[in-house]
């Protein structure tokens, strides 16, 4: 696979930002069955192979996983305080769960498990996210998850970009780039007014 144009850009601001905890993390936007937006900050956990596909984590007792089934469009809004530059993807989202039927996405799937931190990995194993709270301190608590095989409700999410808006708010004028898949799944780009 070719990587899109906005990949370079985008990996300049991640080296560049490596020092800044914050560019890790990304805010990715779905739609409610009525048809309302809802956001959330979410971590980059990189890049599918050598894809253009980003890799997100999820529980699918979340409610962001029924949004996804209903419509699997999603964007994210991602900015890099250091070098001030922002990235906008949208596209399709896909959920890699235990059930999900291709083999090497679910070896990626138990990779990205694998990687986790022992702290992450535990917050799948607490009481069902979004729910009223449970009194009970012990559901918070569970016993370690085994860093080997994945917990049922952990799913991988991978966005797969369609468009990308990439902003540099150094300069005056600043600098704004569109970039988008044709209808030959051929990347274009054109640099438009900020």
């Amino acid at each position: 696979m070719v990587l899109a144009p906005w990949r370079s850009p985008l990996g300049h601001s991640l080296h560049q930002n490596r020092s800044q905890p914050q560019s890790r993390y990304f805010q990715l936007a779905t739609v409610t069955a009525s048809g309302l937006p809802t956001n959330r900050t979410v971590v980059f956990r990189g890049f599918l192979d050598s894809s253009n596909q980003l890799k997100i984590i999820t529980d699918s007792r979340s409610r962001k996983i029924d949004q996804i089934k209903q419509q699997p469009w999603g964007e994210i809004c991602w900015y890099f305080a250091k070098s001030r530059e922002q990235f906008r993807l949208a596209g399709n989202l896909t959920i890699i769960d235990a059930s999900y039927s291709d083999s090497l996405l679910i070896k990626e799937r138990k990779f990205t498990w694998n990687n986790l931190s022992d702290a992450a990995r535990l917050q799948f194993a607490w009481a069902t996210p979004g729910e009223p709270r449970v009194k009970d301190t012990a559901a918070f608590a569970p016993p370690p998850p085994s860093p080997k095989e994945p917990l049922e409700n952990f799913c991988l999410l991978l966005l797969n970009p369609q468009k990308v808006e990439y902003l540099q708010l150094k300069g005056d004028p600043q600098n704004r780039y569109h970039y988008w898949l044709d209808a030959n799944q051929s990347w274009q780009v054109e640099e438009v007014n900020p």
